[in-house]
């Protein structure tokens, strides 16, 4: 870490935990993280109008406790990043609206960049500068996703993603079906490991010779177990809670680790980065180590704090951006809940009313009491 590589926050709302990270170029500085999973518990899922009153109400303190934990002032930041999509779309407008004012009052560079390139970007803060190009595998509760990053800030290609449920969601469904409760990620992988992986046989969507070779499908593995959990209530048996568990997440693995190196091979890629929330599956980690291990792949994986949702994966992106010169936002940066993972970033458009880098020639001219007035009451301390 030198003094002249990018100082970055980066703010993330896309679903239900407010993440903000302080990054200064691959070195994380603090990240700071407010969840709202408990206030989504009880309704065995994340209800998006919660989610966004929570991102309300933890917003301007979360901000604070990464400053202060990074140990820098906001006015010492080159710029701030927050995820402009995709997500929900009004968890999203809040964390962009955050990050507006706070750029706008700063008089700094605003990037709204996509929350998948995120979850690649990230993992630069753990094991420094990413190949290129990157195969990425990308699992989470929203996400299923084989991208090809040849440039984390201006080309990520999708090769596959999921035709259905998520990874996650899958977790999530079967978690709730076993009784397990809410967020079911954790809690299967931890039953999983006392059963055995083996016990039944699910099935593995999307593999055969015709199947499309990158896509995912979890709809139909999530079906069979509840089925044949089922079977075996009416029958009046006791449903092997731990067995049920490792089978279902032996599948879910198998077809993930195998499809993701097979998109290696073919598209001659040395490095797989696995990202996201289900990245944190210790089974998946096991897997994926073991099979790129034996086709001579190097396997990138964030320690798990870093795949879930957090923001040191958004401020790590938006410092690349800064390093490599792109465009910053427009003020009218929207929040688009079906950002394609084709735009790492959103850069202002030619018609907009000022942007980041032209703040003083841009907005100042019809807002410089209202502008003079935030910076000293939030700022000049």
């Amino acid at each position: 870490m030198t003094p002249d590589e990018p100082l970055v926050l980066g703010i993330e709302t896309s679903c239900d935990e407010t993440g903000v990270g302080v990054v200064r170029g691959h070195t994380l500085l603090a990240d700071a993280v407010a969840s709202s999973v408990d206030d989504h518990a009880r309704y065995g899922g994340v209800v998006p109008e919660i989610a966004s009153r929570a991102h309300l109400e933890a917003m301007v303190p979360t901000i604070q406790r990464a400053l202060d934990q990074a140990g820098v002032a906001a006015s010492d930041l080159d710029g701030i990043a927050v995820t402009a999509g995709p997500g929900l779309a009004g968890a999203l407008l809040v964390g962009v609206s955050a990050a507006k004012a706070y750029a706008y009052a700063l008089g700094k560079p605003l990037y709204g960049v996509n929350h998948l390139a995120s979850h690649i970007c990230v993992d630069q803060l753990e094991h420094g500068a990413l190949p290129e190009p990157t195969m990425a595998l990308l699992v989470s509760g929203g996400h299923s996703s084989l991208l090809l990053a040849p440039d984390i800030t201006a080309d990520v290609r999708p090769l596959g993603s999921t035709i259905d449920d998520a990874a996650g969601e899958a977790f999530d469904k079967v978690a709730r079906v076993l009784g397990l409760g809410f967020p079911g990620g954790p809690v299967i992988d931890r039953y999983a490991r006392e059963g055995d992986p083996g016990a039944i046989a699910f099935p593995r969507g999307l593999t055969g010779p015709r199947d499309a070779p990158y896509d995912f499908s979890f709809s139909g593995l999530k079906t069979a177990v509840a089925r044949w959990i089922e079977a075996r209530r009416r029958a009046g048996e006791e449903v092997p809670v731990a067995d049920v568990a490792a089978s279902f997440q032996e599948a879910v693995t198998d077809v993930l680790t195998r499809k993701a190196i097979r998109a290696c091979r073919d598209e001659g890629v040395e490095h797989l980065m696995i990202g996201g929330g289900v990245a944190a599956n210790s089974r998946l980690r096991a897997m994926a180590e073991e099979r790129c291990a034996d086709a001579g792949i190097t396997l990138r994986v964030p320690r798990p704090k870093l795949c879930t949702d957090n923001g040191a994966m958004v401020a790590a992106l938006g410092a690349e951006m800064v390093a490599r010169g792109r465009d910053a936002s427009g003020w009218d940066l929207p929040a688009d809940s079906s950002l394609p993972v084709t735009e790492p970033h959103v850069p202002a458009t030619p018609e907009a009313p000022g942007h980041s880098h032209s703040h003083s020639h841009g907005h100042a001219h019809t807002h410089d009491h209202v502008h003079e007035l935030s910076r000293k009451n939030l700022y000049e301390a």
